[in-house]
């Protein structure tokens, strides 16, 4: 890669018949000039930076042309990558962009790399490390507030907060190193100032590393499972919580054959409902691939819904399916509950309240065929449903956030949420700081507490950009798309 070249690429997603504009953005020293040789304005239109120009893309040679469009100048340093940009607005499709992006590599221009816009931006001092990532993420966002969280991060929030940090351990340092080169023409070091403020970065650090959990949620989202025998509702379920007709529903067993997913967001987090085949021994050969596609999903899933018909109960059918699922974080939805009659609700569907404490509308429970063979622990989680008439759907929902403790994560009201890239650099930042913190209480020698302190500051570095490799950028804007 050499920034001296002219890149070029599709900046939009394409597909037939999808989507009304198309943009080919190029980028570098000969950018405009390219344009110039391809971009045709009528009447007087004035070429000038942040201009929008109307005409038409023609071939060099043929004149022929290829798109009616417009063109959008922007003259470094005044553009994202800090260099002369040119975007041409095609029609949407494939032909038009891909046959305007021909023309540019003819004249020139080379196809860009994934994410080299983002990356020339980067090395030109247009953004830092951070904002280069959250661009990424909100590219890929899944969810509003995973593009509120990126948005933040774009915007410098998280690279302000880590750049106050660095600062501050900076500063210790360069006391420290004073006190060492020059001991007899300085006042004695204030050890008392030096505690301090190691304290105060390794707190706001730890604060900072505890989004990585919540950041890992809002950008791959978490993987449910809905199980169960056959015909207890886990299609009219999934329906009802997508409100959607996305799985067939009939009266009759093993209807599902095959497991059908659904994109949802419930509290911000991504969510994808898998919809399996119901569990039971058969001889169709079709439906036992189902059902062993089932088992397979029930392993891979985050977390499993079991679902259960309220109007039969707990049986040993259940408990074979709690058996292969119970080394997963279950979730025991009663379903059907409408079909229960209030004066004669079993015992496994009268559980004692949630110990939480809230007025939650889950409970917590152990079903007596798992009291018996001492299975269940401290008991499952139950919601109640009766997903024809989409009731319960909203304790599902509450119920899933406890799982994976999101009261506490919104309690936290933290606009970014780190990566696990800038997770394991601000783990080596707490590690070193209590190393520095533990070489002033041993009362080293000064120059021991330089050195973890150094990697403190290498390591907050990272993050922003500030002391980086090239395989650590290599292996960053790889995951971008070409036109970033």
């Amino acid at each position: 890669m050499s920034l001296s070249d002219t890149i070029a690429a599709i900046a939009t997603a394409i597909s037939p018949q999808q989507g009304g504009v198309g943009i080919v953005r190029l980028s570098g020293d000969r950018a405009v000039a390219i344009a110039q040789q391809l971009f045709h304005a009528g009447g007087k239109q004035v070429w000038e930076s942040h201009r929008i120009l109307y005409g038409y893309v023609k071939h060099p040679v043929s004149k022929t042309i290829v798109d009616e469009s417009l063109l959008l100048l922007m003259k470094a340093p005044r553009s994202f990558t800090r260099e002369d940009v040119v975007e041409f607005h095609c029609h949407g499709g494939i032909m038009a962009v891909q046959q305007v992006l021909n023309l540019c590599l003819e004249q020139g221009a080379r196809l860009a790399e994934a994410g080299e816009f983002s990356l020339r931006a980067f090395l030109n001092g247009r953004i830092d490390l951070t904002q280069a990532e959250s661009i990424n993420d909100l590219v890929g966002a899944k969810s509003a507030q995973a593009a509120q969280s990126a948005i933040a991060s774009l915007r410098g929030k998280l690279a302000q907060s880590l750049k106050y940090l660095r600062g501050k351990c900076l500063n210790v340092l360069t006391e420290i190193e004073a006190r060492i080169d020059f001991e007899d023409d300085l006042p004695p070091l204030d050890v008392e100032w030096v505690k301090a403020e190691v304290k105060t970065v390794s707190q706001e650090s730890q604060q900072i590393l505890a989004t990585a959990d919540r950041g890992e949620l809002l950008r791959t989202g978490l993987k449910v499972a809905i199980v169960g025998r056959p015909n207890v509702g886990k299609s009219s379920l999934l329906n009802a919580w997508s409100r959607s007709d996305r799985a067939i529903v009939t009266d009759l067993p093993g209807t599902t054959r095959d497991v059908v997913d659904s994109q949802l967001v419930v509290g911000g987090i991504p969510i994808q409902v898998l919809d399996t085949a119901g569990i039971r021994e058969t001889e169709d050969v079709v439906e036992k691939i189902g059902v062993e596609r089932s088992r397979q999903a029930a392993q891979s899933a985050d977390l499993v819904l079991m679902v259960i018909d309220a109007s039969v109960g707990w049986s040993e059918k259940d408990l074979e399916i709690y058996e292969t699922v119970r080394d997963r974080p279950v979730i025991l939805v009663m379903n059907k509950i409408d079909l229960v009659p209030c004066s004669s609700e079993q015992e496994s569907l009268t559980p004692s309240p949630s110990p939480h404490g809230r007025g939650e509308q889950d409970y917590i429970f152990t079903p007596p065929l798992l009291r018996e063979r001492g299975l269940g622990g401290e008991g499952i989680p139950i919601v109640k449903t009766a997903a024809s008439q989409q009731q319960g759907i909203e304790d599902l929902e509450a119920a899933i956030l406890r799982c994976i403790h999101q009261d506490a994560i919104s309690a936290a009201n933290i606009d970014v949420a780190i990566n696990q890239r800038q997770k394991a650099c601000l783990l080596r930042v707490v590690q070193s700081l209590a190393n520095v913190q533990i070489a002033i209480a041993d009362q080293l020698p000064l120059d021991f507490w330089t050195i973890d302190l150094r990697d403190a500051i290498s390591a907050i570095g990272e993050i922003t950009g500030e002391e980086v490799t090239e395989s650590v950028l290599d292996q960053i804007f790889s995951r971008f798309c070409i036109g970033k």
